[in-house]
């Protein structure tokens, strides 16, 4: 079962030890640099770990954009080590389902980027009702699920 709890003190060098599979680093920031814009953000984001039977086996920020009224995902990763074994689609239904208690405002809308090229990311997003919204930003493209649009 995986769950999502929050980083804390007694579990910030785990998820400093997440590792990422070769060429991956080019797809998304390292926990380490998420946990400093957590620091700047912290009025209005939640940083987790994602933990399968008690084991921090990936990282997730959630941030609420108070500008544009919008829950963005950032810096979702599994590490190297676990990948492949379904926690990423299971995780991000558990972010979903956090974000569905609007713990920072109200909103339906749910935005992130993924890199072009990391397509195994790309297929997850749009299984889970994720869409291009035309948005591009260097090798960076938008993604937005509308809650509302779920049932």
């Amino acid at each position: 079962m995986v769950e999502l709890r929050p980083i804390t003190e007694d579990n910030f060098i785990d998820a400093f030890a997440l590792k990422l599979a070769s060429g991956q680093e080019k797809f998304v920031s390292h926990p380490i640099r998420s946990l400093a814009q957590a620091y700047i953000y912290r009025d209005q984001c939640q940083p987790s770990g994602i933990f399968a039977d008690g084991k921090m086996v990936g990282y997730v920020m959630v941030i609420y954009d108070y500008d544009i009224q919008e829950y963005d995902i950032w810096h979702m990763l599994i590490d190297a080590s676990v990948q492949g074994q379904g926690f990423g689609s299971a995780a991000l239904d558990k972010v979903i389902d956090y974000i569905r208690t609007k713990p920072f405002g109200s909103s339906d809308r749910v935005a992130l980027t993924c890199n072009k090229n990391n397509i195994a990311a790309r297929k997850l997003y749009e299984r889970k009702g994720f869409a291009e919204t035309g948005v591009e930003d260097e090798d960076e493209k938008e993604f937005v699920l509308m809650l509302k649009c779920i049932l």
